[in-house]
């Protein structure tokens, strides 16, 4: 669970039209109402730095807890079928290795009831996602516990630069452009000196802490050629991106690779 709570739950303000044209007829809708109360509890005012990610399951017993029982579950079926899963659950949004740790304990505890329940062992890998600066300088730390690292470059952008993509976007990015502020968004190719540099310093703190540590990227840019070449210089083993992007980064993927 990434996303903000903001992108899980109805339209607060469609639910409070509906439940109060509903009371205006004198008709009773209590699911309605139990949700728009729900809603008005987890209603944030910046969603994006809000109750998510890694914070969600510390404050609420189980959630990921249950998560990572179906992944589990899910590797323990393949395994009874003949298959080979390679199972790696990553934990979003980390500040702070504590932050982590607690999860991670949550996690193995699931996989030794899973094992004991269906008698398969289970091999996986419990990683973090990069997506604040914070865990980006203190990566050094996060490797003591995490076995891979996937940096989340659309968050890692958003909290670098302080700004709010769904905001931003349409509001000013048009004039930072004209007047030559930026030559790209940023959130279309990496900026280098910024986030960039983030990533590179994550990438050499992680490993090392722990050698031979995984690295990718999972966001937009993993689609942008000189995103991928810029991925390839500092390190990291792979990238991910919507579907639609694939064919590029498999190209310059490859590319970059050729040129050294």
């Amino acid at each position: 669970l990434d996303p903000p709570l903001h992108e899980f739950l109805p339209n607060i303000t469609e639910l409070s039209v509906r439940v109060a044209v509903a009371e205006s007829r004198g008709e009773k809708r209590e699911g309605d109402l139990r949700m728009l109360q729900a809603v008005h509890k987890l209603h944030e005012q910046n969603p994006m730095l809000g109750l998510r990610g890694v914070r969600l399951g510390v404050v609420i017993p189980g959630l990921f807890e249950m998560q990572s029982r179906a992944i589990l579950e899910a590797a323990a079926e393949r395994i009874k079928a003949g298959g080979v899963p390679r199972v790696e659950i990553m934990v979003p949004l980390v500040a702070n290795v504590q932050e982590f740790e607690t999860v991670k304990q949550a996690i193995i505890q699931v996989a030794r009831d899973v094992r004991a329940e269906t008698g398969v062992h289970l091999e996986f890998l419990v990683g973090t996602m990069i997506e604040l600066p914070r865990a980006a300088l203190t990566a050094g730390q996060i490797a003591e516990a995490a076995e891979f690292f996937s940096f989340g470059t659309n968050d890692l952008t958003q909290t670098t630069w302080g700004f709010s993509r769904d905001d931003v976007e349409a509001a000013f990015f048009s004039a930072y452009l004209e007047k030559g502020i930026f030559g790209v968004s940023p959130f279309e190719s990496i900026d280098r000196e910024g986030v960039g540099e983030l990533i590179k310093i994550a990438a050499e703190r992680g490993r090392a802490e722990r050698p031979g540590l995984k690295l990718g990227i999972c966001g937009e840019h993993g689609g942008d050629p000189d995103s991928v070449h810029f991925f390839e210089e500092v390190g990291l083993d792979y990238v991910s991106c919507s579907p639609f992007r694939v064919p590029v980064a498999r190209l310059e993927a490859g590319r970059s690779v050729a040129e050294d």
